[in-house]
């Protein structure tokens, strides 16, 4: 019995990818076929997601005819309640044997496995979601050990199934460590860490292919299922480069963008006072952040990177405007951190090479790194070198640890890499965006954003 599995991950909300890999999945569709997403499909960079609660993916994904998907960090990055919206409202399975909410009750609409049906081929298809440690409180989640729900799955099912496959978003260095150490997988859609493998791989006999990520390529297995034997006939991950667009996805990107705009457009109110950004100067709207981000995590200081954001906004705010300003899915994070290694970050912000700098990372949309904006602290600099930092009207002790207010993206060192140096971190499931939305409105915290914390002698 002939079985052929086409697989996407990663996507991450690249939809002018997908509009392409529709094309090429449609193509290579036959009366065999199951097609599968291994997670990071929804990324809420997007306003199509982030004005419909992420039901434009799920429309977008029924429309290719998507058998199953596991979730990623990033279907939950927009929190458990659009989650569960997605989950409730999709025709097809949101898998994860390993995702709870924080109380450990199960997710509406979340399932640990399901067991589809092709051409009288019984295929369990279960899936797993990444451990994100302590950033998962502040999401309101909870995950378990995914080697012990996978065997759990695995085993609960036995005789039900003739072949099982997993979703992984744990990445492929632990699929391979699965082909090892856990009987009965037999086939490993790979996903988390990017990776494109040119073809399958066969572990311990366990078939793993990995589409890389973005929508750049589409991954084929072609299986041959006999008596519990699968052979692999042929595997490829195919570019979807030079592929035609499919018009049904624009169609539905549009229809779902103009619910979107209308949604997000309407003014929340109108700013007091211009709230301007520059990428090395300091400025109002960063000086903001950090001042809300003080506020709201009660720190010694308020610390954020002018990077966060790509703009100022001039006249009023809505959930549109923020997230064009603030794209970026990070999370307002306490840490405690010595103050020689917040002086050293300090120091390299004045290198404006620094603040141009790729700003890359994990969660971060934006393009440069940016200058670090303090609150609670006054930096006293000749333009390239820091002569005296003050927190709270006394000098920064080397050794002393101070507790910082600041994203998640910062506390990892991304960016300034002194700053990972850090304990006890702490994260809010909100967004630095809504830091934004909540002060922005407040004459207290708009006369002070205004005031220079970087002062040169």
């Amino acid at each position: 019995m002939k079985l052929k599995i086409i697989h996407t991950n990663d996507l991450h909300s690249n939809f002018e990818n997908f509009s392409k890999a529709a094309s090429l999945i449609k193509e290579n569709k036959d009366e065999n076929t199951i097609l599968l997403d291994a997670g990071d499909f929804a990324d809420f960079k997007s306003i199509e997601l982030q004005g419909t609660k992420g039901i434009a993916a799920i429309e977008l994904l029924e429309s290719v005819g998507y058998d199953a998907l596991t979730i990623g960090n990033n279907e939950m990055f927009n929190g458990v309640d659009t989650l569960e919206h997605m989950a409730s409202n999709s025709s097809f399975p949101f898998i994860s044997n390993n995702l709870l909410k924080k109380d450990k009750t199960n997710i509406n609409g979340v399932v640990a496995s399901t067991i589809i049906e092709k051409n009288g081929l019984r295929i369990l298809i279960t899936g797993s979601s990444p451990d994100m440690g302590d950033f998962c409180e502040g999401l309101g989640i909870h995950i378990t050990s995914y080697k012990e729900a996978i065997s759990s799955e695995i085993n609960s099912n036995q005789g039900n199934y003739d072949i099982c496959i997993l979703l992984s978003h744990i990445g492929t260095v632990a699929d391979e460590e699965l082909s090892i150490e856990i009987d009965g997988l037999d086939i490993i859609i790979s996903a988390h860490d990017h990776k494109l493998y040119p073809e399958a791989k066969v572990v311990n006999g366990t078939i793993m292919n990995s589409a890389g990520n973005y929508g750049e390529h589409i991954g084929i297995l072609e299986l041959e299922v006999t008596d519990g034997k699968i052979d692999l006939l042929h595997s490829t991950t195919l570019s979807t480069k030079d592929s035609e667009i499919d018009n049904e996805i624009l169609s539905i990107l549009r229809t779902n963008k103009e619910k979107a705009v209308e949604v997000l457009s309407r003014p929340l109110y109108n700013l007091q006072q211009p709230l301007w950004h520059d990428v090395i100067e300091e400025n109002p709207i960063t000086n903001l952040i950090a001042d809300g981000l003080m506020d709201m995590l009660n720190c010694d200081i308020g610390l954020i990177n002018s990077g966060i954001v790509n703009s100022g906004a001039f006249t009023y705010l809505s959930n549109k405007k923020l997230i064009e300003i603030c794209p970026s899915p990070l999370n307002p994070t306490s840490f405690e951190i010595q103050g020689k290694h917040i002086k050293t970050a300090l120091e390299q912000s004045l290198d404006p090479q620094i603040c141009l700098a790729d700003g890359r990372g994990s969660g971060f949309r934006g393009k440069f790194i940016g200058r670090l904006h303090v609150s609670g602290v006054i930096i006293i600099h000749d333009g390239s070198r820091v002569i005296e930092i003050v927190i709270g009207e006394k000098p920064l002790e080397d050794e002393k640890w101070y507790t910082v207010a600041s994203s998640d993206y910062l506390q990892r060192g991304s960016g300034y890499q002194s700053l990972a140096n850090n304990r006890n971190e702490r994260y809010l499931a909100e967004e630095i965006r809504d830091v934004i939305r909540l002060y922005a409105n407040d004459p207290v915290f708009i006369e002070q954003a205004l005031s220079n914390r970087w002062r040169r002698e």
